[in-house]
């Protein structure tokens, strides 16, 4: 993937804000639903949100920053840090440290002093042998699991991880999508409606195949991206829902956006600003047949962009009138 400041088309010193206006205004210009003649519009909107997942979160962005991940957020492989020159592979006062890799990648592992060895029982240790109970062979710890490569015993293949990642409407309804593999390939995956961030699909035999033939799995994770409206809380969903002044003096109906269209929301005269209103079953789909999840519209009074001399009048006299404080209840 690109570089995702460049994907943003923000600096590297960018603020918080900055990254997050320069999203928002992309992801409303990129929405497949703006670009529906445009087969390429989802792939673009794809990475747009790849790349706020990177930088949009700070730790994620340090990490980027400092070079301990790439642009797709995988964690970057700095070489075999304990190789020594003239000192022997991972030599450490006699003993040597193996390496481990697995979900959280390369692990170095401090070796017990066993005398000798040499790269052969290395590689013997990682692809070979399991550790026996008193730390195995020579003083080595466990490497390779077998199922890290899928070639232990009864031939079974490797399995491939990639990360998905999907808009919050395609979460919640449910869509399709193609999915570049590893090995080249592409494969159709059906996104059940109701998956959350972090939830996985498995694709049998799909990944790489083993000495005897037989393929492992691709494992995709999802992602949900960060939506520009609205905010999930569970099977819940949240959004700050703006109204003007006199809205919210005088009451009226307005329009809230939900993921299945816009609806009317009765504002009562005199609400205050940060008012929350529940719009029922509006949320996510909940699984095994729970109601839906709801959606929480909380009210937020917004001044005219020039409030103009009239406003100033009219809010001066209230304030000589009748004034009132709203923060008497403060500490």
């Amino acid at each position: 993937m690109r570089d995702p400041y460049t994907i943003l088309g923000v600096s590297k010193g960018a603020s918080a804000a900055e990254i997050k206006s320069a999203y928002r205004k992309l992801a409303k210009k990129l929405h497949p639903d703006a670009n529906k003649h445009d087969a390429k519009a989802a792939s673009r909107f794809s990475e747009l949100n790849a790349a706020y997942e990177i930088v949009g979160d700070d730790d994620k962005r340090k990490a980027f920053d400092n070079g301990e991940i790439d642009a797709e957020g995988k964690p970057r492989f700095r070489g075999f840090e304990g190789a020594h020159p003239g000192g022997g592979f991972g030599q450490n006062g006699g003993g040597f440290e193996s390496f481990t890799f697995g979900g959280d990648g390369f692990q170095r592992r401090g070796g017990g002093a066993g005398g000798g060895g040499g790269f052969e029982d290395l590689l013997r240790g990682m692809f070979g042998g399991r550790a026996s109970p008193g730390g195995g062979a020579r003083g080595y710890t466990n490497q390779f699991e077998p199922e890290d490569f899928g070639s232990a015993g009864g031939g079974g293949g490797q399995d491939i991880g990639v990360t998905l990642t999907i808009t919050l409407p395609e979460a919640a309804k449910g869509s399709s999508a193609r999915v570049s593999l590893p090995t080249g390939k592409e494969v159709e995956v059906k996104i059940p409606a109701g998956i959350a961030t972090g939830q996985q699909i498995r694709l049998k035999g799909q990944g790489y195949a083993g000495p005897l033939g037989r393929a492992g799995d691709v494992i995709i994770t999802i992602s949900v991206a960060p939506h520009p409206v609205f905010k999930t809380d569970g099977d819940d969903l949240r959004l700050d829902l703006p109204i003007t002044l006199y809205e919210a003096v005088l009451g009226g109906k307005v329009r809230v956006p939900t993921l299945d269209g816009a609806v009317e929301l009765a504002i009562p005269p005199e609400t205050n600003s940060g008012r929350t209103f529940r719009l029922k079953g509006k949320g996510l789909k909940a699984k095994g047949g729970k109601a839906a999840g709801d959606l929480f519209a909380t009210v937020r009074v917004v001044l005219p962009d020039k409030p103009g001399d009239e406003l100033k009048a009219l809010a001066k006299k209230l304030r000589d009138d009748k004034p009132y404080d709203p923060r008497k209840d403060l500490a």
